[in-house]
């Protein structure tokens, strides 16, 4: 499985006084297995981007390959294509709407001619997998807390059995833990389930912490695409633009700065503790 964007462009409000160009000939390749974090400041294009990746948004030009076949091809089935695509939106209550979490759930799979019981048998495999506690399951979703919403948003995608999982800021308005708690979760489902997972995020620690491979979006243009590593040491490249590298590596630049001989290439907490372990070990 791969999904290929080859040359997309997508205008907004098209032959309007209202125009606006939201993608700009944007060339990538997500391949299994991918763990991407997508990135930019408000406005980029990074959740116009991901809603092309379904087909909910058709490009103005350009074509989108999902396995080798271009999704805009006549008589494509795009139905089948959003089972395998999974798209979780930012505010999960744009995605809630049936009178309890377990018919919620049900919807996507039986809207894709599942069977009553197979539906149901997905659903409850899904909100199990998420880790919604059962006495949950036969609420409102809207009597849910923020986190528990994400989780059956999240299991209402993944009892479609999808590919790919998109999430576009999945984690705003949570606390710590509850940040934690979901990314633990997408994680293991990448990990274990080997789901593709493209996680569109303002935390700059969060992409850094999970992603594999990060895309920089700005004014609907993909800027950079590479690992964290490489990413993240473009510092002033990414400080133009309005977004930044993760704390620990300016904590890391200014100890080198103080003259520590610690890597100020790290991403991540772990790889900043060994380092400062290593550089006084050796001090």
């Amino acid at each position: 499985m791969s999904i290929i964007l080859d040359h997309i462009n997508y205008i907004y409000s098209k032959g309007t006084s209202e125009e606006i160009k939201a993608l700009d000939d944007i060339c990538l390749e997500i391949k299994n297995g991918d763990f991407i974090g997508l990135i930019g400041h408000t406005g980029s294009g990074k959740s116009t981007l991901v809603q092309h990746l379904d087909g909910l948004l058709r490009a103005t030009s350009g074509h989108i390959y999902y396995d080798g076949e271009d999704i805009y091809d006549d008589g494509y089935d795009m139905r089948a294509l959003r089972g395998k695509v999974g798209l979780v939106f930012q505010y999960p209550e744009h995605q809630l709407f049936e009178e309890d979490v377990f018919k919620d759930v049900c919807f996507g799979p039986k809207n894709m001619g599942m069977s009553d019981k197979d539906a149901e048998l997905a659903a409850y495999s899904a909100l199990r997998s998420v880790k919604l506690p059962d006495d949950l399951f036969f609420v409102s979703p809207f009597e849910l807390s923020g986190g528990q919403k994400r989780r059956a948003a999240i299991a209402g995608v993944l009892a479609m059995k999808p590919e790919v999982l998109v999430l576009d800021e999945p984690t705003a308005g949570l606390d710590p833990e509850g940040r934690d708690e979901i990314l633990g979760l997408v994680r293991e489902l990448h990990d274990k389930e080997g789901i593709t997972v493209v996680l569109v995020s303002h935390s700059m620690e969060d992409v850094a912490d999970y992603a594999g491979h990060i895309i920089v979006m700005d004014k609907g243009r993909v800027l950079m695409d590479g690992t964290p590593k490489e990413i993240f040491s473009h510092i002033e490249e990414l400080e133009e633009i309005g977004l930044a590298a993760p704390r620990v590596t300016y904590i890391m630049h200014e100890l080198h700065r103080r003259g520590f001989n610690v890597d100020t290439s790290v991403t991540t907490v772990k790889e900043a503790v060994d380092s400062v372990i290593g550089a006084l070990w050796n001090a």
